[in-house]
């Protein structure tokens, strides 16, 4: 059952599987991300969260490091109503810093199947309400 959002809060979307990897991680990361994730609901930018390059602006990538392991979860602001999570991973690179192109390209896929959402969802619903 989904919980009502309070006031000023933007509801939160898991695209594809991003809810289940999230839940694959250690505790101590769930609480940072999810608490990040909430920041992000009220409309803030949480200290860990930065800009996710290649995807323009409104996406945001955070970050947690724990245990010599690196913790990702990107998810995206750009929509009024919404907070979309697209993506959560263990960042295990080949090459450094570089993100995985597989991840890079699950991410951008996601953020198409967030539109389409956000369109069918709140812009269609919205039209139709101004309509009547």
């Amino acid at each position: 059952m989904a919980r009502t959002p309070v006031p000023g809060e933007k509801r939160l979307f898991w695209v594809g599987s991003s809810h289940e990897e999230l839940l694959s991680f250690p505790e101590r990361v769930k609480d940072e991300i999810g608490w990040a994730l909430g920041v992000a609901q009220f409309g803030e930018k949480h200290p860990s969260a930065k800009p996710w390059k290649g995807e323009g602006q409104g996406v945001f990538e955070i970050v947690d490091d724990y245990e010599a392991n690196a913790y990702r979860a990107v998810y995206t602001v750009r929509f009024e109503l919404a907070v979309y999570v697209l993506h959560a991973f263990q960042k295990k690179s080949p090459k450094g810093i570089r993100t995985a192109k597989r991840d890079v390209e699950l991410i951008h896929k996601r953020l198409q199947a967030a539109r389409e959402h956000y369109r069918i969802n709140f812009e269609e619903k919205a039209s139709a309400a101004k309509k009547k």
